[in-house]
């Protein structure tokens, strides 16, 4: 199989060894290598630090840029030796990719330096400064305005787009990965051939292609995983199920701990968890059905929220459901992000610590559109009548809590007052505002226990939850509210 970046490397040579021949930014050619690995440390600084990276082409005289070939042993011991000042000498560490190539009746090697997405590469054991550019087909010393382009086009990969395997062929990426429920989340057949799965593969992000074979991001593991105990560094990230019996945890009814990557396993996430949950029964056009105690969109939408913003820099913790008799918490590690408030992630436009996760669940139809979750999972609440949606900051984590349906009755004030601020959100987003008759409706209550719904009201007010929508309105009956923000 031909390399993608051949054809641009043969394009770059023969303009090279044109009437008058001539190296480029792009591209240097030499005969053989240099016995001196300080000198090919500067030229693999230089090229990684260029933008698109560089190629070195072997087997060309120097001075006469006659075209003379390379053997196989030679070609060996040059791949070998680049490699080793790659990982040894520079920093961040280069990886090359190579392959022996016929151009016009003489065969070469092509050594293909990728640009590094972290700048400066420099040499190592010295000081930044000891970097390398390419300017005018030679490779020269960075200089300080140089190294300040260099850093301003610097980019820090983020721990999605990390390697999460050893190096690997197609057969042992194919074993390790779904891939059939993959094409299946993004609505396509699957491909007749394994280059082609695989190429869909990269361009989903979940492999990076190598010059010997493939690594599987970790992105690439934590979404598609057949088992994501075989990726020792994401076996604690698995997301676990408890149910235990009555209202603490003293005793474990049963525990479900999941090994599948989040995407392809997350229809048996679900599945798993409503039928751990207490069922009930309702009348809808004179038959019965069995419902799930909670709206499904709220534990799609929660349920998602937990694991693509968790921070996977906290080790040895990964998101965690518990189901009690009277609710069920989901726990994921990581606080908010420094920007959000924790009374004003409804409706709000929501930062990901994950981007790359938060883009595919959107796109693998997994969650909402983008700032809609939470106000559909307080939308849904609503609509079932439950309690409000409790969300917290812990130590190091963050925790959303379904409670069991409650008659009005037994909700606490605190309850009363957060159900009211949470529908006056959701009013304001519909364009509306909250008053006495849409918060009796939220509340299933009747016209007569309107009294109740206005204590609720002056004490939201109190608390400074809320506000009046128009404060030079006289009208008692009539007065309508909105957040405190708005």
């Amino acid at each position: 199989m031909i390399k993608n970046w051949i054809s641009r490397a043969f394009a770059l040579l023969d303009s090279s060894l044109s009437k008058i021949p001539i190296e480029l930014n792009e591209l240097d050619w030499k005969e053989n290598i240099s016995p001196n690995p300080n000198k090919l440390a500067q030229h693999m600084s230089a090229f990684a630090n260029y933008p698109g990276g560089g190629f070195i082409v072997f087997g060309i005289n120097d001075k006469t840029s006659q075209l003379i070939g390379i053997d196989r042993d030679n070609a060996n011991k040059i791949v070998e030796q680049l490699s080793s000042v790659g990982r040894d000498s520079l920093e961040p560490g280069v990886a090359i990719d190579h392959s022996v190539e016929e151009f016009k009746g003489h065969y070469l090697l092509f050594i293909y330096i990728k640009e590094s997405s972290i700048k400066p590469v420099y040499l190592k054991n010295k000081t930044i400064e000891d970097c390398y550019i390419r300017s005018g087909g030679c490779t020269r010393k960075a200089s300080r305005h140089d190294l300040g382009g260099l850093m301003l086009n610097s980019k820090t990969p983020n721990f999605e787009e990390l390697h999460a395997t050893k190096l690997l062929n197609e057969t042992q990426v194919l074993s390790l990965l779904g891939y059939r429920e993959l094409f299946d989340l993004l609505k396509k057949p699957v491909p007749s051939s394994v280059p082609e799965i695989i190429y869909v593969l990269k361009n989903e992000r979940i492999l990076v292609d190598e010059s010997a074979g493939f690594y599987i991001t970790k992105f690439g593991a934590l979404s598609a995983a057949l088992n994501l105990n075989d990726f020792d560094s994401l076996s604690r990230k698995a997301i676990r199920v408890i149910r235990y019996k009555g209202l603490n945890k003293n005793e474990t009814i049963r525990e479900f701990p999941g090994s599948k990557g989040y995407a392809i396993g997350f229809e048996g996430l679900i599945t798993f968890v409503k039928q751990m949950l207490p069922g009930s029964e309702i009348i809808k056009s004179a038959f019965r059905a069995e419902q799930s105690i909670f709206p499904e969109i709220a534990l799609r939408e929660l349920f998602a929220n937990a694991l693509i913003h968790q921070d996977f820099t906290i080790k040895g913790a990964g998101p965690l459901i518990e189901i009690f008799d009277d609710r069920l918490t989901i726990t994921n590690p990581g606080k908010l992000l420094p920007s959000k408030q924790l009374d004003r992630i409804i409706g709000t436009t929501p930062e990901s610590r994950n981007e790359i996760l938060a883009s595919s669940f959107r796109r693998f139809g997994i969650c909402e559109e983008r700032g809609s979750g939470f106000t559909k999972i307080i939308s849904a609440i609503e609509l079932f009548g439950l309690p409000p949606l409790k969300v917290e900051e812990l130590e190091n984590a963050f925790r959303a809590t379904l409670y069991m349906p409650k008659p009005f009755a037994k909700l606490s004030e605190n309850e009363r007052i957060e159900a009211c601020y949470q529908h006056s959100i959701i009013q304001y987003l519909s364009s509306g505002a909250m008053n006495n008759t849409s918060l009796r409706e939220r509340f299933k209550m009747s016209e007569r226990q309107r009294p109740q719904i206005s204590l609720v009201i002056k004490n939201t007010l109190a608390v400074g939850k809320i506000k009046l929508k128009d404060p030079d309105n006289n009208s008692t009956k009539f007065v309508e509210y909105v957040p405190y923000w708005a």
